[in-house]
């Protein structure tokens, strides 16, 4: 289009230029997916002409006689190009842009004030709220204007700005805007539009959670507005009002307590509000509230109103149950939409040890997520049982007296609905109340394992979560009383007809697993004829949970799956799968995954599967690696690769030689593995270089011959990533050097140097996670066992930790290797233990049955000891043991 450019008057577009943009407009407006295409076209020709953007703006501004929709589209146009091209816009056209944005943020039509907003506070956070000085100056004027549209055009617009760039407004950058701004809002907050209160309580509210000075200065005047408007009748309102109060409550907490109970009695109503949205708002209270450690002693009073207020939200809404289809019982053969699939996240490997207690592995640094997926989305359901959850944390069994007589009620109702929010309830309170449900588990478990059946879907699916959740009591009983019933039916299930049956059965099924492990064994073959079918049957989104539960199902009965019988069950569907999957595909993630799972169970009987499963994960790291390659020397003309896929496939192959052992050794032969290996622990991603660590370790382990070579560039990348800042990646990096260690003896030598430091270090940082501890205490012994006169001079530095963080650990091949270091060091360098020789003595008691020739070096340190101080200092000494240790002591080393 060309312009017509009158010198010293503005800009006035030409109008077949003109006509040319509005038929663009209309063409893209278009569902013809090859229109669209053309339209993607002309636009990218379009942005190359200066003053293309003057038009759009002009459309959206200007003229009144398109219709709304075609003049909005116009500026989220203009708002992508400045978005992707602000910096090289002529300055002519910037301030033709910002001119009309604001001369016309108090458009008569919503949708129009609204897109301008958008297009402001993109400008804005482009960078140029600096370069813009007046814009906050003249929105703020706007809003004394008498025009309501004005008003509330230019509100709406400092709320997106408030929205994008609190931080900015906050800094000294634009010279503390918000001082002004601030009491400004608050102001507003009697205004007699309830569009312009809820604008002022929005912006208000985005300077809670940084605390930002301006609002520091002005808290109590806020507050104070807050509860004027506790009452309004504007249900927006409210919800912001709500939304305030629990921002407050994290950051403010000392302003609410004098009126912490009128706050608990407003929450209360409004966690029963007729507006869904406002009462979603009041109800996240109760959760942040739970978290503040005065949580007990503010609400015990009022415990009875807040459990029958959130049992009341609990039921699903009619709203709920007609949009999720919860009445259409049998969905399985419908195809699942893309949009319902959510983006995994695939846990990288990190290496632990077993301890003391049942083997429980209690993971420093990730996240529990049992969270009720069933029901995607949160709304007032969730997070009512959500906060029952919370609060049965904070409250353990005294929250029962008040919730017993209304579950009874609930969980043995006539109506579906009511029944389905009592099992909900009963699902939400299974871990703060576990102690106090006991008793009436034996009536209740079965009543689940019945509702299991029932014919509304809602209810079967319920019942699948909340029997997971009592999953750890169910097996502490007989299995012939509980776990047989309940498995059984969680198996039907699996194979049930509704979609979302399907996927809360097998979630359950997994978290059974987890608690059974061993006590499966005897149902295997029934449970993988269950699994298997499920293959056949299931949809998109669910495959994907159902390979986690098979993968879940090879960690807990391990090695007992490598039976020709199983094998022959579960390869051949697993492997059509991973045959007709291509490497671009995301699926890959949960397949692998369980493969990962699967092989390290069927140890040898995983062979003859191993070779293209072998084979395909080093394609997929090569080929990351590559396009991650290209990707940095060319970043306009290639895509950053998805690092996943080498995460995972690392993952895998990490399983594969954890399961196969020194049969690995040939596929590692005839690949370039190691090559690989050497750029991904050098890559800038912490998970990928965490996930290489690993894989190190279990090749150290299971083909030595092929790592050795590498040792000499390995060792000082080790050394650099021992770094506690990446938890993950520091422990598989030490333990991949405790592995290397026991492989190399003597000629570690070389290599003590780079990593001991570093390892000293870190085993005396408070706070370090127990994982970390434990690696670090086994690696330090293992040098010190291959190179006891490089690692002794040290022993005073780190005897007191390494001890106290090993006592807690099994007995086992780590642990042996790591205290034959120990007493090599004491060898080397005894008075390195002498002022911390009691530590020993606890960590020596650690240990149930030593091997015989371990147990003589124990008996000789000691002896020796007790030799040198002398009988009287000795009993002295052994005065402040504990009994327990005393006692140990005596009847093992006779000391």
């Amino acid at each position: 289009p060309q312009s017509v450019l009158h010198t010293e008057m503005e800009w006035q577009p030409d109008e077949q230029g003109l006509q040319q943009v509005l038929q663009l407009l209309k063409d893209s407006q278009s569902p013809n997916t090859a229109i669209q295409r053309t339209v993607q076209q002309k636009l990218e020709q379009l942005n190359h002409y200066p003053d293309f953007n003057n038009y759009l703006i002009f459309v959206l501004t200007r003229l009144k006689s398109e219709d709304e929709p075609t003049r909005s589209l116009s500026g989220l146009i203009l708002k992508n190009n400045v978005k992707a091209h602000y910096p090289s816009f002529p300055p002519g056209v910037k301030d033709f842009i910002k001119q009309e944005c604001l001369t016309s943020i108090g458009d008569a039509s919503p949708l129009i004030r609204a897109t301008i907003g958008i297009l402001i506070t993109t400008i804005a956070s482009k960078g140029d709220l600096q370069t813009w000085p007046e814009l906050l100056p003249q929105l703020c004027n706007l809003l004394n204007s008498e025009d309501y549209n004005t008003c509330e055009g230019a509100f709406g617009a400092l709320q997106k700005i408030c929205e994008d760039s609190s931080e900015l407004l906050d800094s000294d950058t634009l010279n503390k805007p918000l001082n002004v701004m601030i009491p400004k809002f608050l102001q507003f907050f009697k205004h007699c539009s309830p569009k312009i209160r809820s604008h002022a309580i929005a912006c208000v509210n985005q300077f809670i959670i940084g605390r930002a000075q301006a609002l520091m200065d002005n808290i109590d005047t806020f507050i104070e507005h807050l509860f004027a408007l506790a009452t309004d009748e504007d249900p927006e309102v409210r919800k912001n009002v709500c939304r305030a109060l629990v921002m407050l409550l994290e950051v403010r907490i000392d302003r609410l307590l004098p009126h912490m109970h009128s706050i608990i009695q407003y929450m209360l109503l409004r966690t029963q509000d007729s507006d869904e949205n406002v009462s979603l708002e009041a109800c996240e209270f109760w959760l942040t509230l739970a978290e503040q450690p005065i949580c007990k002693e503010v609400l015990a009073g009022h415990l009875v109103q807040i459990v029958k207020v959130l049992v009341s939200r609990s039921p699903c809404s009619s709203y709920f149950y007609n949009v999720k289809k919860g009445d259409v019982e049998e969905d399985d053969t419908v195809p699942d939409s893309e949009q319902d699939i959510k983006p995994r996240f695939h846990k990288s490997r990190t290496v632990t040890l077993q301890h003391e207690e049942d083997g429980a592995e209690e993971d420093d640094d990730i996240d529990d997520d049992d969270d009720d997926d069933t029901l995607s989305d949160w709304n007032l359901r969730k997070c009512s049982a959500a906060a029952l959850d919370v609060l049965a944390n904070v409250f353990r069994d005294e929250l029962l007296p008040h919730l017993l007589p209304l579950l009874k009620e609930l969980l043995f109702h006539q109506n579906w609905i009511v029944k389905e929010s009592g099992i909900l309830v009963l699902g939400a309170i299974a871990e703060g109340c576990m102690q106090g449900m006991v008793p009436y588990l034996p009536e209740l478990i079965p009543h689940l394992i019945q509702c299991l059946s029932d014919k509304k879907a809602l209810v079967r699916s319920i019942a699948c979560w909340t029997l997971s959740r009592y999953a750890h009591w169910v097996v502490s009983q007989p299995p012939d009383m509980y776990l047989k019933p309940l498995m059984t039916e969680l198996l039907k299930r699996i194979l049930d007809g509704n979609k979302r049956v399907q996927e809360a059965a097998c979630s359950a099924f997994a978290t059974l697993e987890e608690e059974a492990c061993t006590e499966l064994v005897p149902y295997l073959s029934f449970i993988l004829d269950t699994l298997v079918f499920a293959f056949g049957k299931y949809q998109h989104k669910n495959l994907l949970i159902l390979y986690d539960a098979i993968g879940t199902l090879a960690d807990s009965v391990g090695h007992h799956l490598n039976q020709p019988e199983y094998i022959q069950k579960l390869m051949p569907p697993l492997i059509q799968k991973w045959n007709e999957l291509k490497d671009e595909d995301k699926d890959l993630f949960p397949l692998l995954e369980c493969l990962s799972s699967v092989a390290t169970a069927l140890q040898s009987g995983f062979l003859p599967y191993c070779e293209p499963v072998y084979q395909r994960c080093v394609t997929l790291v090569q080929k990351t690696l590559a396009q991650a390659m290209m990707y940095s020397q060319q970043p306009d003309q290639y895509e950053a690769p998805d690092k996943d896929f080498m995460i995972v496939a690392l993952d895998l192959l990490s399983g594969l030689a954890e399961g196969l052992g020194g049969h690995v050794e040939q596929l590692v032969a005839r690949s370039n593995i190691m090559t690989l290996l050497f750029q991904c622990m050098q890559d800038t991603m912490p998970e990928v270089r965490q996930s290489s660590f690993a894989l190190l370790g279990d090749l150290t382990k299971a083909c030595f011959q092929h790592v050795k070579p590498c040792i000499a560039e390995f060792m000082p990348i080790l050394g650099t990533n021992l770094n506690p800042e990446f938890i993950s990646v520091c422990n598989n990096a030490t333990w991949a050097i405790g592995e290397i260690c026991m492989q190399m003896g003597a000629e570690m030598q070389p290599y003590v140097q780079m990593v001991l430091n570093n390892l000293v270090e870190i085993i005396n940082r408070p706070n370090t996670p127990k994982t970390l501890l434990e690696n670090t205490a086994i690696t330090i012994g293992r040098l010190g066992f291959v190179c006891p006169q490089e690692v002794a001079p040290m022993l005073q530095q780190f005897i007191r930790p390494w001890c106290t963080s090993l006592r807690n650990i099994r007995d086992n091949e780590e642990k042996d290797s790591a205290f034959r270091g120990i007493c090599m060091m004491i060898g080397v360098n005894p008075s390195g233990i002498v002022q911390d020789f009691i530590f020993f003595c606890d960590a020596v008691a650690s240990w149930v049955n030593p091997k015989d020739d371990l147990r003589d070096m124990f008996y000789r340190i000691l002896h020796s000891f007790k030799d040198q101080v002398g009988e009287e200092n000795w009993q002295q000494f052994s005065e402040q043991f504990p009994p327990v240790l005393k006692e140990r002591l005596s009847a093992f080393y006779g000391v």
